[in-house]
């Protein structure tokens, strides 16, 4: 079968739609299966050879206290057309199919069998248009949806609200032969101190600066720990360690962005994982990914987080915005080594349940499905 992979974002920035889609890639290949991945990117591509093709150039646009980067071009209508002529796809998979306008405009185009992905769990455009035009322009768009898929509940419900159909609801997966509990943690943080570690992009809504007020309260406790901010992200960058160095906070390292090698090694070297995230979290990639290395978890009680960790047995939950809250449920594990083994253990045996080799599968089994129902349909 030949499989387009399509993702409206910028392919050289790291994101979990970006993650989704490679992971999809490589184990469909290996499945046998020809596939393409089509994304705009604003940097080299390595990985996929002659299976990526650039459509559009991407930009930065503030959103719901995040950055999205996508193309907003008009133009790509003959390049699209001339890729789906070409390459005969089987099947068109478009993640978040209608955001603008790479993902909405093959949508358009495409008279493969389109399947649809929905990542977010609120706050992104394209879904809640409405004005009259854009409802005009988003039904005409659903009307080419032959299937749909959510990534969690919360990623159902808001999309349901726009867009109602059937929803299969298959999760984001992980490599678990990649986050692991036996990969080595980072050496030069080995060193008697506990350490808290946060992954991801520096966003208002990631809720880093709730996190350094917490750790502020936790150093005055518990003098022997560091808190590890992993991610990229410049201007809120500077702006937490401005703050670090006005608090005379010690012990806050920003790395920047890490490496797809050092990433495992960067959860493995928590003593507690943190994700203190407002809102806006459709699916707990991040939590699965440090819960596969075996580590305990310390979230805020959003829709998207509580899918996974199970209060008490993988981690902690806690209130979004509360740094005091925070404080006290990360020093409640940083104080208790064995709590937090059985719940590093309690982790793996969760993550397991979302490995890609599964997850794939499912995805591949719904495409079998669709294709099924639309031949059906013209027979």
């Amino acid at each position: 079968m030949k499989i387009a992979l399509v993702s409206p974002y910028d392919f050289s920035y790291p994101g979990g739609v970006a993650r989704h889609v490679t992971s999809l890639y490589h184990h469909f290949t290996r499945m046998g299966h020809e596939v393409k991945v089509i994304a705009p990117a604003s940097g080299k591509i390595g990985g996929f050879g002659d299976n990526f093709i650039r459509i559009g150039t991407p930009f930065p646009f503030a959103a719901s206290d995040s950055v999205i980067r996508i193309s907003i071009s008009m133009h790509l209508a003959p390049t699209i057309k001339e890729v789906l002529a070409r390459e005969k796809f089987d099947i068109v998979h478009l993640h978040e199919p209608f955001m603008p306008m790479v993902c909405s405009a093959i949508l358009r185009f495409s008279n493969s069998i389109n399947i649809g992905t929905f990542h977010a769990a609120q706050g992104k455009p394209g879904y809640s248009w409405g004005r009259p035009v854009s409802s005009w322009m988003l039904c005409r768009r659903a009307r080419k949806l032959h299937g749909h898929i959510a990534v969690s509940k919360p990623a159902m419900n808001y999309i349901g609200r726009y867009l109602p159909a059937e929803y299969e609801i298959i999760p984001n997966g992980i490599d678990i032969h990649r986050f692991r509990p036996d990969v080595k943690p980072m050496e030069q943080y080995q060193d008697g101190k506990l350490n808290i570690v946060f992954m991801g992009r520096l966003e208002f809504r990631k809720g880093v600066n709730y996190l350094l007020k917490a750790y502020q309260e936790i150093k005055r406790e518990m003098p022997n720990t560091r808190l590890l901010i992993c991610g990229p992200g410049v201007r809120l960058r500077k702006r937490y360690e401005k703050w670090v160095a006005k608090n005379r906070l010690q012990d806050v390292i920003f790395t920047g962005m890490v490496s797809d090698e050092e990433q495992p090694r960067y959860y493995r070297t928590a003593d507690v994982f943190c994700a203190p995230a407002t809102s806006r979290e459709s699916f707990g990639l991040i939590l699965l990914e440090a819960m596969a290395t075996g580590r305990p978890i310390v979230a805020t009680n959003i829709e998207g987080f509580a899918n996974v960790i199970t209060e008490g047995k993988e981690g902690l939950l806690v209130p979004p915005m509360n740094s005091h809250a925070l404080a006290e449920s990360l020093l409640a594990l940083l104080k208790d080594k064995e709590k937090r083994l059985q719940m590093g253990r309690n982790s793996i045996i969760t993550a397991q349940k979302y490995a890609w080799e599964d997850v794939s599968r499912r995805v591949m089994e719904y495409y079998g499905k669709i294709i099924e129902k639309e031949r059906q349909k013209r027979s």
